[in-house]
């Protein structure tokens, strides 16, 4: 789980998310009301269509348009699935499976406390496998 979240507000402009996904390298982006709350996620896929512009001709220069007469709320996915902080990995790992999302925003009590991605999962079998292969030649 990450704590380092990245978040918009719902009425930001688009490319403030496109923004900074592209910066920081991320395809996730939390989404925050006006008290601080969770609402929505707004993912690299959301952002997709943008891509499909540029394909179709219509350059950079037209994608920036319209992510900047977009809002973040017409885009993200409302009322995301969260997990707590005390749920297994496993479970974790099922709830993304089931139901298709690259990410878990983590929430305790309502509050957004972290984020766990596809990724996080990927740098732990890594990890894992690593370690495992360390061992096995330390007792060859």
């Amino acid at each position: 789980m990450s704590k380092n979240l990245v978040t918009v507000e719902r009425n930001d402009p688009l490319t403030v998310a496109d923004d900074l996904m592209k910066h920081k390298h991320i395809r996730h982006v939390l989404v925050l009301d006006a008290y601080g709350d969770l609402c929505g996620v707004v993912t690299k896929r959301d952002l997709f269509r943008g891509a499909v512009l540029r394909s179709l001709g219509y350059g950079q220069r037209v994608e920036q348009m319209l992510l900047s007469n977009l809002l973040v709320k017409e885009a993200m996915t409302e009322d995301p699935v969260t997990v707590e902080p005390g749920a297994s990995l496993t479970e974790a790992a099922r709830i993304l499976i089931d139901k298709g999302i690259g990410c878990l925003p983590v929430t305790k009590d309502g509050k957004l406390v972290g984020i766990l991605t596809e990724g996080d999962f990927v740098r732990l079998a890594a990890g894992d496998v690593a370690k495992a292969s360390r061992k096995q030649r330390l007792t060859d």
